[in-house]
């Protein structure tokens, strides 16, 4: 896709992810009414479509900003978009008077495959719902493909992915109410980080992103737990190495099992849990991964 035209779109639907609020702090020395800021979060609805086909692939409350990668990441964990190529564009809806905000069209070719049950499926009541209200998560699992991928990674350089990640978390530090997502190499180099109200927003986000600029990333590291939706969108991105601050459940790791994905939780202070796909991560001492 023309990656002038997608980062001039997705800088039209880009408005404040923070927004000032007065509040009252009660106890302890800094009490009294004062400016402060929270996150923000609208609904986003988003469109396929491929050829005379324009159908709703669902809806989302997200936090405003990275629109399209988000709609183009989604498309990823849906399996609708398999390779870059298969995007022609992400764009934000128009009516007589410009764009339309909180609506985007995805534009996929005639060889991407789009399962017509999940068309308005993807419906999110809260931005921390994920996969929430699906019927048919067996299939969802099965959809996934198996990385063969062979890549190595340092665990050092694994380790110091989160506080990369978080040290660009520029609205969490206004806000303190985002999570994160970061996309990298196995060298350590972060491709992309976003922030969104929803983990699985920002995971969608950063894999946007990839598509959107012919990238394989490496590695995704999240902020929050490693829960299955999470892992389920890396493995349909083909990132073989997730990497999570907090714990994993009992779903991502058969996921990450079954996808031959690398899974390490409570990534922090120089350790970490593996729970999956171990040989990708070099360490000097065996001592240094607990492998699940």
């Amino acid at each position: 896709m023309d990656e002038e035209h997608s980062i001039d779109e997705d800088r039209s639907q880009r408005t404040t992810m923070a927004s000032r609020v007065r509040v009252t702090r009660m106890g302890g020395a800094g009490a009294g009414t004062r400016a402060d800021q929270v996150v923000v979060e609208e609904p986003l609805r988003i469109n396929i479509e491929q050829g005379d086909l324009r159908e709703v692939l669902g809806s989302t409350m997200r936090t405003p900003g990275h629109d399209l990668e988000l709609a183009a990441g989604l498309a990823v964990g849906e399996g609708i978009l398999r390779s870059p190529d298969q995007l022609i564009s992400v764009r934000p809806c128009r009516d007589g008077n410009g764009p339309v905000q909180g609506e985007v069209t995805v534009t996929v070719s005639a060889d991407a495959v789009i399962d017509a049950s999940h068309l308005g499926r993807v419906a999110t009541p809260s931005s921390a719902c994920g996969v929430c209200g699906r019927d048919h998560i067996d299939d969802i699992v099965a959809a996934a493909p198996r990385i063969e991928r062979d890549v190595r990674i340092e665990l050092e350089v694994l380790a110091g992915l989160p506080e990369q990640m978080r040290s660009r978390q520029s609205v969490f530090d206004r806000t303190g109410g985002l999570h994160a997502a970061a996309i990298a190499m196995a060298d350590g180099s972060i491709l992309a980080v976003r922030e969104d109200v929803g983990r699985h927003n920002s995971v969608d986000k950063v894999i946007g992103y990839a598509i959107m600029n012919g990238l394989q990333p490496d590695v995704l590291t999240v902020s929050g737990r490693a829960g299955f939706e999470i892992v389920q969108k890396a493995a349909m991105a083909g990132i073989p190495v997730v990497a999570s601050v907090s714990a994993a459940t009992s779903l991502s790791v058969d996921v990450a099992i079954a996808c031959n994905l690398t899974l390490a939780g409570f990534v922090r202070d120089g350790r970490m849990t593996v729970y999956s796909a171990a040989e990708r991560i070099v360490s000097t001492s065996s001592a240094d991964v607990v492998n699940g």
